[in-house]
């Protein structure tokens, strides 16, 4: 199986008024690609929670995030016409239709969870397996494309140890 193309989106809490900050995935051949995104003045929303677990400031949004616009334009580039899974997708979707929205674009690309990829054996392994990849390559930082490789790592070690020899 080759890799598919994996995204995650970190975001300013969870709920109405959250709105994507970062955005993140790695490609199949694992490339990445992550970018802060600067709020519009109308997203107002923070949740100090949110925060904790990714570590990224209002204030380094505001210094380093790129408009919204520059980022869909980005993703559509270098996704245009693939599936891409998530493994949150409840929560991801809306956060890029909300991207895409203030963007005025559309996305080029599917959105699709990670869970679809998976039979029920495969399922079952899952959190172990992605666990013992955290654990491995032993990450400080909890950020939208690192986490994107981690769980494309995980899904093809589930995928490889469950297959028949």
């Amino acid at each position: 199986m080759t890799p598919p193309a994996i995204l995650d989106v970190e975001a300013s809490g969870f709920g109405r008024g959250s709105y994507p900050i970062e955005v993140g995935f790695v490609a199949p051949d694992g490339g990445l690609f992550c970018s802060l995104i600067k709020p519009l003045p109308e997203w107002q929303h923070w949740d100090e929670s949110a925060q904790a677990l990714h570590g990224i400031t209002r204030e380094l949004l505001i210094q380093h995030g790129r408009a919204a616009e520059w980022v869909a334009a980005e993703i559509n580039q270098r996704l245009a016409g693939q599936t891409v899974y998530c493994d949150a997708w409840a929560h991801d979707y809306p956060w890029l239709a909300r991207l895409f929205d203030v963007a005025g674009m559309v996305p080029r690309f599917r959105l699709a969870d990670l869970r679809s990829l998976l039979n029920e054996a495969e399922a079952a392994r899952w959190h172990e397996a992605l666990g013992e990849v955290r654990e491995e390559l032993q990450l400080q930082r909890h950020r939208a494309s690192t986490d994107a490789r981690v769980l494309q790592i995980t899904l093809m070690r589930v995928k490889r140890s469950l297959q028949p020899h």
